[in-house]
């Protein structure tokens, strides 16, 4: 018997689409003909507590309240020159934070490491450069977009997104050999979700009725009850989707609200069947997160993005709009014209879907962990 291959995922739980590209890459490792012994670590349960809710609860709350304060941290740390002083202050405190994690690390051995998050990412490249880990690390850009803190030397080789993401690396002086073109990792179900009539009786959704899916992330952000009524209340006939996340209060206000609105809204907190509600979707509404869209891409499913956070998401959707495969609402107002564009021409919808289909790159995972593999041999 063929020892298994030890592939070792780090993500940081910053938001929910770290940790759901490395449950991709785990996911998909349980479907290789080759022996994978895949384990995903969440490196904030490896920190101390404060550390975790400056990079957790902070960064959240950040994002959900104060979202041009961190578009100017992003861009701020972008610029940052990788030697500056509070760079080095910056590694030092992640250094003392993480012991724990680089032991657990060293414990188990891996044959390769993938990190679907920075943090880790710079953690290693430190570590490679010393010799205290001298197997191959990999680092896969969960966005549309290229940070500067995604940028290490020591780093075995690169996943990213678009060809754009992969020139912008190789401008940063990273070997163009190493750089690699395989969108961002999905869950092996968006390949083969099922059909929308199946998916549909499975929710008690009409499958010949238009359907809009609105979604605030893992989190839940955004006044998703305040956003549902707005859009119950336009001429249009459409079911409608609400996701919430782990927002619980939410949840609660939109479940009190379908009681109002029978066969029109469904309202669930977090699932892990986004794949199956997507295929009964028509348009999503979304924030512009990067494994959201690429989840989006896969199903062939058009987008209006909702008031993106300055950094990331603003990036991500400059990216989708260029591409055809959604549009953008800066305030309600806008996305109420937005819908009812899509709802009176439906050739519109027709064509975003065709070029979301075209984009979707639903096996990333897959492309990603055989490359992975490949460099084991």
């Amino acid at each position: 018997m063929v020892a298994p291959k030890r592939i070792l995922l780090l993500s940081v739980s910053a938001g929910s689409g770290h940790l759901r590209a490395a449950e991709a890459l785990r996911a998909q490792a349980g479907l290789e003909e080759e022996p994978v012994s895949a384990r995903h670590l969440d490196a904030m349960q490896f920190v101390s507590t404060a550390f975790r809710k400056v990079y957790t609860d902070f960064y959240i709350k950040l994002v959900d309240r104060h979202p041009a304060l961190w578009g100017y941290l992003y861009q701020l740390t972008n610029d940052a020159q990788p030697d500056g002083s509070l760079q080095k202050i910056r590694r030092a405190i992640e250094r003392m934070s993480t012991h724990s994690l680089r032991r657990e690390i060293a414990a188990w051995q891996p044959d390769a490491i993938i990190c679907t998050h920075f943090l880790p990412a710079e953690l290693l490249a430190r570590l490679r450069r010393n010799g205290s880990v001298t197997c191959p690390v990999w680092i896969q850009v969960t966005d549309f977009d290229l940070h500067r803190m995604w940028v290490h030397e020591h780093i075995t080789g690169y996943f990213v997104a678009t060809d754009e993401v992969a020139f912008r690396l190789a401008a940063l002086g990273i070997d163009r050999a190493s750089i690699h073109v395989t969108g961002i990792p999905v869950m092996p179900t968006f390949r083969q979700p099922g059909t929308r009539a199946a998916c549909a009786a499975r929710f008690g959704l009409d499958p010949q009725r238009r359907t809009i899916l609105l979604m605030g992330g893992g989190a839940g952000l955004g006044k998703l009850d305040a956003i549902a009524l707005r859009l119950l209340a336009l001429p249009y006939d459409f079911q409608l989707i609400v996701l919430a996340g782990k927002n619980l209060p939410a949840l609660q206000a939109l479940q009190a609200l379908a009681i109002r609105y029978p066969q029109r809204l469904l309202a669930l907190g977090y699932t892990d069947q986004v794949d199956q509600l997507m295929a009964c979707a028509d348009l999503a509404i979304t924030k512009p997160g990067g494994l959201t869209t690429s989840e989006c891409l896969a199903m062939g499913l058009p987008m209006i993005v909702n008031t993106p956070i300055p950094g990331q998401e603003e990036r991500n959707a400059d990216f989708l709009l260029e591409q055809g495969v959604a549009l953008k609402a800066i305030d309600a107002v806008t996305l109420d014209y937005r819908i009812g564009t899509l709802m009176t021409h439906p050739d519109k919808l027709a064509d975003m879907a065709t070029k979301a289909r075209a984009l979707g790159r639903p096996d990333a995972a897959r492309a990603v962990l055989h490359t992975v593999l490949e460099h084991c041999q």
